[in-house]
């Protein structure tokens, strides 16, 4: 298939593109390198230096024989650009990744959220425009978020839900409970790309994905060439992967509140089976189909004490420190998710076992010089945003 990674810099674009393109597959990977700049203006870097994609994908060619065409440019800023690589290029399947992905980020201050709505709904309907226009056969795998739905306090459907209401019963999108300003973002990418379903007759699967955790995937082959962007702060990183890199340097993990909070999550290795799942098993036109793609569902407080455990193994003192919850939410609550499409589709988890924790800590470990204090504290909470004092 020819396939479009929009995001193909990214902690999951990059590897996504690599794992196609080792299967046979026509790539070409899109990015503005606009995360890169965020996290040096919030003052983070990725665990371990990550090459840039143009490198990256130049030595993917030099080591694999396989090509990865790489185009440097904003499908926001700029409109027109999809419109020449689709029209140039009819993608099969279009990959859309290229969107500000921090709750935090966007609870920052007036600007950052304004930046993460514009940045992810403009972007998203500058896809939807271009595909009507140029490839309205392709489809298009989206990347939503469990955190659309919320906590709600019944069980979360995949994206749709029978309702009757005075004796009439319709089939309607699930309603949503945004957690942040980015993940309200991701609610109104889901109601235009139902719109542009129905409308017209686009094939759309949307993936909301649970939290990703882990360092690597097969194609990276401990080739520091071929890394992906781990990050661990408070910003960009995802709450396993900081815990794991704070067992690494000694410091307490830091649970937000009571560390009730239940989410779903999911390996990184997974997501690209689930990415790839959906690719082969497409959305027919006019179809908006929606997978809740997580494997698992934990509490931070499970997440921290797996973590302890295993780093006892490290001869590592790991305690664990609960920290006033910088986010409004309930720390207490229901949570039941159902995510039955993927595994229906074949997906075949790596659970988080003691050996997965283990090879990420070996991984912070190897890396601990380079791990930066700054972001291993929250400096933003939902009322206040950041705190400047602490950038």
């Amino acid at each position: 298939m020819r396939i479009c990674i929009l995001g193909g810099d990214g902690y999951l674009g990059w590897p996504t593109a690599m794992h196609f393109s080792l299967r046979g597959h026509e790539v070409v990977a899109v990015d503005s390198m606009i995360k890169r700049h965020w996290a040096t203006m919030v003052g983070v870097a990725p665990l371990e230096p990550t090459p840039f994609l143009q490198d990256r994908a130049a030595h993917w060619y030099k080591k694999t024989g396989k090509l990865i065409d790489v185009v440097v440019d904003d499908i926001t800023a700029n409109p027109g650009l999809l419109h020449q690589i689709f029209r140039d290029y009819q993608p099969d399947v279009i990959i859309h990744y290229a969107e500000q992905p921090s709750a935090p980020y966007s609870m920052m201050n007036q600007e950052a959220a304004i930046h993460t709505q514009q940045n992810n709904i403009i972007g998203n309907l500058n896809v939807m425009f271009a595909m009507r226009d140029n490839c309205p056969q392709a489809h298009l795998i989206k990347l939503g978020t469990m955190g659309e739905y919320g906590t709600p306090n019944i069980d979360i459907e995949e994206g749709w839900i029978e309702i009757e209401h005075k004796g009439r019963k319709d089939r309607m999108l699930y309603p949503k409970k945004a957690h942040s300003l980015y993940h309200l973002s991701k609610v109104a990418d889901s109601n235009n790309l139902e719109f542009g379903c129905r409308i017209w007759n686009l094939a759309v699967t949307d993936l909301n994905q649970g939290v990703v955790y882990g360092t690597d995937t097969p194609e990276m082959d401990n080739d520091p060439e071929l890394r992906t962007s781990f990050h661990y702060d408070d910003i960009f990183g995802t709450v396993l992967n900081r815990f794991v890199v704070q067992a690494a340097i000694g410091n307490p993990l830091t649970v937000y509140g009571t560390g009730g909070q239940t989410r779903g999550y999911l390996n990184i290795r997974d997501t690209l089976q689930c990415v790839e799942l959906a690719a082969l098993h497409p959305a027919k036109a006019g179809e908006f189909r929606v997978f809740n793609q997580f494997t698992e569902q934990f509490s931070i407080l499970d997440l921290a004490q797996k973590v302890q455990k295993v780093s006892l193994q490290y001869h590592l003192d790991t305690t664990i420190n609960h920290l006033p919850n910088p986010r409004e939410e309930m720390e207490q609550h229901y949570y039941h998710a159902i995510h039955t499409g993927l595994p229906e589709l074949g997906l075949r988890p790596c659970p988080l076992t003691d050996d997965v924790i283990a090879h990420m800590l070996e991984c912070a470990i190897r890396a601990k010089e380079s791990i930066r204090s700054v972001g291993l504290l929250p400096r933003v909470t939902w009322k206040h945003g950041m705190d400047e004092r602490r950038v």
